[in-house]
C-alpha cells in the first residue's frame, strides 16, 4: 500500500476509535459485563499538549483476567463488576489499573526465562493497592505496589491511575524478580536502571495496544523517536508535581524517553539538579539508558522497511527480548550502563548493530571504541554466557564490604554494603568527555559515592539503627526514605526499602 494510503487509512481507523471512545466514555450503565473502559497510557495523553492540559478519551477494553498463571496480581479490596464507568470513578480507576496490570503482565511473562516467579518475600501473587494515602508517589516494595492520591491546582490526582506509573511500577516487580542482586546493589547506575526498566516497562507495555502504534506512527511521521505522547511519561503525575516544583519535572510529563542527556559517570554528578539537568539521583540518571534505549527501538523498527503498526510491534518485542537477555548475563559493576549496552549487542542480529550501537554511542553509554568491541567481537562459548547466567542467579544478593562514614558523626566507624563487584564480562566504558573511554571507579568508589548520595537527599532511616542523637545533623523531615540500616552480626547494613517514584512531594518538608 502506498504510503499516503496507508497514512490516510490510519487516520480514518483512529477517528472510527475516538468515536467509539466519545460514545462510551459517559455511558455509566455498562455493557453488560463484556468490556471495561481505561485509559492507553495516561490521563492526560495528548498528541499535542495544551494548557492546561486535557483528559484523553478513554478505550474500550476486554475485562482483564487478573487470575491468569503469568505473572498473577491481586489488587486489594472490593473487585467493582465489570462495566464501562465513568472517568474519575473509584470503579473506573479499578479497571483502567487492572487493564494495565495485565497488560504489561502479558508482555513481559513469555519474554522471561521460564520459571521465573516473583520475588519470594511478594508471594505467589503481586499485591496491588491503589490509594494507601496522600502523596504524589508510588513505589514497590518487595511485596507489592502503593499507589497514592495528591492535591494539585485544585484537583485530586491518583497515581495508581496512569497506566504509566502503573506499568513503570509493575516494571520494577519484573526487574527485581529477574535480576535480585539489583535491589540493595551499592552504585548509582544499578539504581538508575531499575528506574529507567520502569520506564521502559510502561513504554512497551503501551505499543502493545494497536490505537498507540498507530497514533504514534501518524503523530511522528513514522519516525518513532520524536516527541510524542508515547515518549512522553506520566503526564498527569508530572504536571501535579510541577504545580509545586516546577522545575522538578518535564514541561509536558514526569520524564520523556527522548532526550538529548549524555552519559557522565554519575560519581562526579550532583545528587540532585532541574529536570533541565542530569544529576545521580536514579530518577534523573535513568533518562540516559531510557533514551539511548528508545532510540535504539526506533533503529531496530527502521530495519523492518515497511512502517506499519505490525513491524513496530514486532520491533518492540525484539528489543525487549534482547534487553531481558543482557539483564541475565551482564555482570552488576559500577559502569552497569556500558555492560547492559555491550550484551544487547552481543545479542543481536547484525542487521541491528547499527541502530544499537549509533544509539548508546549518541547517549555516551558507550564510547566509540567499546560499540566497535561490542559489535565486532564473535560470539562467547555457551559455557561463558551460561557462567553469567549462573552469576545472576547463584545469590540473591551481591557481597558486602564495609564502606567507611566516621566522617559523618553517626557514631559507627563504617557500613556494611552491597558492592558492585562481579567480574567484568565486556570490556567496555561509557565515552569520556574529551574522547576515549572513561575510566569507572572502583566499586567501593562507587559505594561511597552512592551513601553519600542518599544522605544529602535524606533517604536514608538512621532513626531505626542509631537512635535520634546520633548524626542528628543528617536527619531529614522527609517521612518517605528509601534505604534504612539494619542491624546484622557484622554491624550495621544498608538496606533498600523500597523504589518510589522519586519526589515524595507532600513529604519532603515533613
Amino acid at each position: 500500500m502506498p504510503k499516503k494510503t496507508l497514512k490516510a487509512a490510519r487516520v480514518r481507523r483512529l477517528r472510527r476509535g475516538q468515536k467509539v471512545q466519545a460514545a462510551t466514555s459517559t455511558n455509566g450503565s455498562g455493557s453488560g459485563g463484556l468490556d471495561v473502559l481505561a485509559w492507553e497510557n495516561d490521563p492526560y495523553a495528548q498528541s499535542r499538549p495544551t494548557r492546561p492540559p486535557a483528559l484523553a478519551a478513554p478505550v474500550v477494553r476486554p475485562i482483564p483476567d487478573l487470575n491468569a498463571k503469568a505473572l498473577p496480581v491481586m489488587i486489594a479490596g472490593s473487585t467493582p463488576k465489570p462495566r464501562r464507568y465513568n472517568a474519575g470513578t473509584t470503579e473506573f480507576r479499578y479497571w483502567t489499573a487492572a487493564d494495565a496490570l495485565r497488560r504489561t503482565a502479558d508482555f513481559w511473562a513469555p519474554l522471561l526465562p521460564s520459571g521465573t516467579n516473583w520475588h519470594s518475600t511478594v508471594g505467589t501473587r503481586l499485591r496491588v493497592s491503589l490509594d494507601v494515602g496522600e502523596d504524589l508517589n508510588a513505589y514497590y516494595d518487595r511485596r507489592g505496589l502503593d499507589f497514592f492520591h495528591g492535591s494539585a491546582g485544585r484537583m485530586i490526582v491518583y497515581s495508581g491511575e496512569s497506566p504509566d506509573v502503573v506499568c513503570h511500577e509493575f516494571g520494577h516487580a519484573v526487574l527485581d524478580a529477574l535480576r535480585p542482586q539489583l535491589w540493595n546493589a551499592a552504585t548509582a547506575e544499578a539504581a538508575a536502571f531499575h528506574e529507567s526498566f520502569g520506564d521502559m516497562s510502561a513504554l512497551l507495555a503501551a505499543l502493545q495496544l494497536q490505537s498507540v502504534r498507530e497514533r504514534v506512527l501518524l503523530d511522528t511521521q513514522d519516525r518513532l523517536y520524536h516527541n510524542s505522547q508515547l515518549s512522553r511519561l506520566a503526564e498527569q503525575l508530572g504536571w501535579a508535581i510541577r504545580q509545586s516544583y516546577p522545575d522538578a519535572v518535564e514541561s509536558d510529563c514526569l520524564r520523556n524517553a527522548v532526550n538529548s542527556f549524555f552519559y557522565k559517570d554519575p560519581t562526579g554528578l550532583p545528587p540532585e539538579a532541574p529536570a533541565s539537568l542530569l544529576s545521580s539521583e536514579p530518577h534523573s540518571f535513568s533518562r540516559v539508558f531510557t533514551g539511548a534505549f528508545f532510540e535504539g527501538l526506533a533503529g531496530i523498527f527502521d530495519t523492518f522497511g515497511a512502517a506499519t503498526e505490525k513491524n513496530l510491534q514486532q520491533a518492540s518485542v525484539d528489543a525487549a527480548k534482547l534487553l531481558i537477555k543482557a539483564i541475565q548475563t551482564a555482570p552488576v559493576v559500577p559502569s552497569y550502563y556500558s555492560q547492559i549496552a555491550a550484551a544487547m549487542m552481543r545479542s543481536a542480529p547484525v542487521t541491528h548493530h547499527q541502530a544499537l550501537a549509533g544509539a548508546f554511542m549518541r547517549h555516551g553509554i558507550l564510547s566509540p571504541e567499546s560499540a566497535h568491541t561490542a559489535g565486532v567481537a564473535g560470539p562467547e562459548s555457551p559455557r561463558t554466557v551460561a557462567g553469567m547466567v549462573n552469576l545472576a542467579q547463584a545469590a540473591e544478593d551481591l557481597p558486602t564490604a564495609p564502606i567507611a562514614c566516621s566522617e559523618y558523626g553517626l557514631g559507627i566507624d563504617s557500613i556494611m554494603m552491597h558492592v558492585a563487584s562481579q567480574p567484568k564480562r565486556f570490556n567496555v566504558a561509557g565515552a569520556a568527555p574529551e574522547a576515549g573511554s572513561l575510566t569507572p571507579p572502583a566499586h567501593d568508589e562507587a559505594a561511597k559515592s552512592f551513601l553519600e548520595d542518599l544522605l544529602r537527599l535524606g533517604r536514608i532511616d538512621l532513626k531505626a539503627a542509631i537512635g535520634n542523637r546520633a548524626g542528628f545533623l543528617l536527619q531529614h523531615p522527609l517521612r518517605r526514605k528509601t534505604h534504612m540500616l539494619v542491624k546484622m552480626s557484622g554491624g550495621l547494613a544498608l538496606k533498600r526499602i523500597h523504589f518510589d517514584c522519586g519526589f515524595a512531594c507532600a513529604s519532603r518538608h515533613g
